[in-house]
Order: C-alpha cells, then structure tokens, then sequence
C-alpha cells in the first residue's frame, strides 16, 4: 500500500470510505480554488519587491503544469544568441549536476525518498496531505528514486555526452548535491553526507562509502534535498537542509536543525548552523572575486499568488533569514503561533528576490575571467535553475535565468536564458533543476521532467 494507504488504514472501516470521499471533494477543490495574482510579476522582483497583505483562504491556489515529457524532437528555447542541445537524454529524473576538473559531468538520478506522515495531525491535514501528495505526482515526482549517480563524458567536445557509465549505487538513498575535493568525492544523501574515493578519469566507484555526518532526514522529511559545497580549500562542507514544513505546522520540534545551512568539517563531521531561518535554501554558490557564499531558497506558500518571493541571498555566518516567523526581513507570518519578536527583529532581509513562487534550485555563478565563450550579457553573474510554481495563478518559474551581477551584488531584472518548458496548453515538457558550467563555457541544465541535461551555449556564427 502507498504511505496515504496505509495511513487511512488507521481509521475503522466504517470511516475510511468517507475520509476517501472527502479526499476527492478536497483534491477536485484544490485544483479549483484560490485567488489570481494582482500584481505584475516584475513587482516581486529585484532588491526591494513589492510586498503586499497576505490574501488567506481555507483552499490554497493549486496551478501546476501536469508531467508531460517533451515531444518527439521537442527541447527548449534559448535566448537570441544561444543555442541548445541535448547533452544526455533517456536519464531517469536528472536533478543535480557536478562537473569535474577533467570534464567528465555528474548526474544525481534522484526522487523523493518514501516518507510516512508525521504523528498527531488532524483530518484535515491528513486530507491535505494526501492531495498535496497527488498534486505534486502530477507535477513528476513521487516515482520511486533511481538512487544512482551516473558519469557523463563528451571526449571528442561536441557538446554531446557519447558515453555513460553508472559511477556510483552503494550506498545512496536520495541522493542530491555532490563536491570534489582531492581524490574525495562527496555526497549528500537525504539523511547523510557520504564520502567516496574517487581517480581522475574513473568510471565507476564500487569501494563502500564512509558517512562524515548524519543530517535531519526519516521519518518524515518534507525537503528532501540536501545539497552541498566545498570551501575553497576544501577543509569545510557547506550544506543546505530545508524545512519539515511550510511554516512549522508539524510544530518547532521537527525543525530541529532545518531550514538551514550546516557548516560540516569534512575530515570529522563536526558540524555548526552556519545560516538559519532559511525555508528550503537548495543552490550554493561562491561568488567570483569576493568569496562570498550565495544561495537560492524557495520561500513560504499559501498566502496569495503575490507572497512571498522566492530570493537569492549572501548567506552570513550566524544570520537568521526569518522563517517561519516572518518573510523578507520582518514581514510577520500571522499563521506561526507563537510569535518570537526577538527573531523577527534578527531578521536578515535578503539581496534579491527572483518572484513569487519561482521555486529556485540550481545556481551557478559565471566567471568573466574563466567563461569568455559566453556571451557578455553573461559573463558575471548567477545561472538560477527555477523549477516552476504550483502556489501560483498564472504560473511563474519553470525557466533558466541569469541574474546580473555588479561589484559583487545583483542588479536590474533577470534575463531568461532558457524556457519553452511549458507547452502551449499547460503541460510541463520538462522543468529545470540543476545548472552548472562546463569548462568550454557550455551551461549544462538538468531537466527532471524531459529526462534530460541541456547544453546552452553561443549559437554558432551565420555561414
């Protein structure tokens, strides 16, 4: 039995029928109801976006482009200039990219791991649950993961992947983020940081992993996704754990360590919060010429179309980004009870917000004085893989953007770099996750809905 199965098996039989009963009205309620944005999307853009009143309602706004997969031929459309190839196809939802000093890409093929309920919830919330759990099986996931990581190699430099090998299997349990140091290769799994050894140029790892560090995982595990960065000298593991929740409904009890950034000493597991108050913070990132760590984190739901912002911040050691107590600096969340006015003036506002909804995930920072193959337009800022809305009417997301960056801080409107990842009738034929840089000054896009990593780059000049 599904995990909602089972979990309506605990109620005597002469109740189960009308809880199924109940489940449908909700899920046909769900996919009818809630409010339309009033603002322009731009308005929840940039260093100060506009912030208006949370619109509340019983039913959430549910708008989600249903998995559909790209069409015989299909793929995405990149901006004037660009031009797009499939780097890899037929992989098995693809969410997170590594590429290694020797050229050689990483794919995470991963899916959210099986999960129960947590205990004490109502009816309601059991209801809810269960149709939040059918609402984002249409979007894609839910499938059983893959739980593999699989090496990609373009020897001849063409811009297309002509050999893959599964690296690596053992050991994995939802893997995500990954990090080389040395001959080390590292792992976040949904509920550990893993390290393997790893040669230049090898094709498969089959020497059992040694775990540096448990992370906040099972029983219940609402973000999934751990990711990960080296420090620049590789002694540190910067690792992002997102929330139990949307805004700390299952209690402060089970966000104990999330909605955060661990610093990780890579030798000892030794671990510290270096960051908090951080809903679901996936990408990292060091900015080119300040050393400065950035992330991209999807913020809180179900307060209106136009709330709240997902953002890409400078992370500071020891700050607390508000959630759930408040949004986007001390912008007081009504719903979380009982309040902390203390953490609500810690509040640290973040640097840039992408839009309402967005759902940011991947982020890769170009370099202008290591990527001369891009475009100028291109040449110094952050690639942000934006996995698209379901909180949201109309849907934002769903895209590759590149947001400008000038002495080291974001500026003006973000550029799309790649969409087309919605068919005209609302289906998703992909959804972008991870993004990453390949040494010809390619931008390789993992695509969990097409099955897919897409290579960007300059199209090539007119004979």
């Amino acid at each position: 039995m599904t995990q909602h199965r089972r979990a309506l098996a605990r109620f005597p039989s002469t109740v189960r029928w009308p809880v199924l009963a109940a489940c449908a009205l909700a899920a046909a309620a769900l996919s009818a109801c809630g409010d339309t944005a009033k603002l322009p999307f731009s308005a929840g853009v940039g260093p100060s976006p506009e912030l208006p009143a949370p619109h509340k309602s019983l039913i959430p706004t549910v708008n989600i482009a249903p998995a559909e997969g790209w069409p015989q031929g299909g793929k995405p459309v990149p901006m004037a200039g660009m031009q797009v190839t499939a780097f890899a196809q037929g992989l098995d939802h693809p969410r997170w990219l590594l590429v290694l000093p020797n050229g050689d890409v990483l794919v995470a093929e991963t899916n959210t791991p099986p999960k129960p309920e947590p205990e004490g919830q109502s009816l309601w919330q059991k209801l809810r649950g269960w149709v939040m759990v059918k609402v984002m099986a249409r979007a894609g996931s839910g499938a059983p993961p893959a739980n593999r990581i699989t090496l990609l190699r373009d020897a001849d430099g063409d811009g297309v992947a002509e050999t893959r090998s599964v690296l690596l299997q053992q050991g994995l349990n939802s893997p995500f983020g990954m990090a080389l140091v040395g001959q080390s290769l590292y792992v976040a799994n949904t509920d550990a940081v893993l390290r393997f050894p790893y040669q230049t140029g090898q094709t498969q790892i089959v020497a059992a992993p040694a775990k540096v560090a448990d992370l906040p995982g099972l029983p219940f595990n609402h973000h999934w996704t751990k990711n990960l960065i080296a420090s620049p000298d590789g002694s540190k593991l910067y690792v992002t754990v997102g929330s139990n929740s949307n805004v700390a409904e299952n209690g402060m009890e089970a966000e104990a360590g999330r909605a955060a950034i661990w610093e990780v000493d890579a030798a000892t597991g030794a671990h510290r919060i270096f960051a908090s108050g951080l809903r679901n913070p996936n990408g990292l990132g060091w900015a080119p010429g300040t050393g400065t760590l950035w992330t991209v984190v999807n913020e809180r739901d179900e307060i209106g179309s136009d709330l709240v912002p997902d953002y890409l911040t400078s992370v500071k050691d020891g700050g607390f980004y508000g959630w759930p107590y408040s949004y986007y600096g001390q912008h007081v969340d009504a719903r979380v009870q009982p309040q902390q006015p203390d953490m609500v003036a810690r509040a640290i506002v973040p640097d840039y917000a992408l839009g309402n909804h967005v759902a940011p995930l991947g982020l890769a920072f170009s370099d202008p004085a290591r990527d001369k193959a891009l475009p100028p337009a291109l040449a110094s800022g952050a690639f942000i893989g934006q996995h698209g809305s379901w909180n949201r009417q109309p849907r934002s997301g769903y895209n590759v953007v590149f947001v400008p960056f000038v002495n080291g801080k974001p500026q003006g409107q973000p550029i799309e770099v790649l969409g087309g990842f919605v068919s005209p009738d609302g289906k998703a034929w992909g959804r972008p996750v991870g993004v990453a840089l390949d040494a010809r000054g390619g931008l390789l896009v993992a695509d969990d809905v097409g099955n897919a990593v897409w290579r960007v780059s300059a199209a090539a000049p007119a004979r």
